[in-house]
């Protein structure tokens, strides 16, 4: 069953969100989504690269250890404070959940939602935002990595090199 949340802060609901990640706090139980034609997991041990368009998007040790560029993702992230609307585990609140919805957005989507908002919606435009414009690529990583399930934790820790 989903149901719609509405709420008057700064991030609207604009999409339908699981009533299950509502009230449990995150995603639904088997949220991993399955990689596209254009995507492709390499998988070794514990550790995940994930590859869009014949390019790595992100690589994850053990569900939470990143690569630097998802890890700049993960802060554009907070310093945005994207989990006011959308959840502190991108489950939704008065935003949707990312863990959904970037299981069905494009990167093309997921960019012009970021950089130009949803006002009559309620979310603000981010392109006046310097961290997020300069890392929308590593933010689409980072969330694109917690909806795959490939990122298990929403706190995010870098890799060691």
């Amino acid at each position: 069953m989903r149901t719609m949340i509405s709420g008057a802060a700064a991030c609207a609901l604009w999409l339908v969100v699981p009533a299950a990640a509502v009230a449990q706090g995150m995603a639904p139980p088997g949220a991993a989504a399955q990689p596209s034609a254009t995507e492709a997991a390499q998988t070794s041990g514990n550790k995940v690269t994930r590859m869009e368009g014949g390019k790595v998007l992100y690589t994850v040790v053990d569900g939470y250890n990143v690569d630097s560029n998802t890890m700049n993702g993960f802060r554009a992230w907070r310093a945005a404070a994207c989990d006011r609307c959308h959840g502190a585990n991108q489950q939704g609140l008065v935003g949707p959940s990312l863990i959904e919805s970037l299981k069905t957005l494009t990167k093309d989507q997921f960019i012009t939602t970021v950089r130009e908002g949803r006002l009559e919606k309620g979310m603000p435009s981010w392109k006046s935002s310097k961290m997020v414009t300069q890392n929308i690529d590593n933010l689409y990583a980072y969330l694109k990595g917690r909806s795959n399930g490939d990122i298990t934790r929403a706190h995010v820790q870098e890799l060691k090199q």
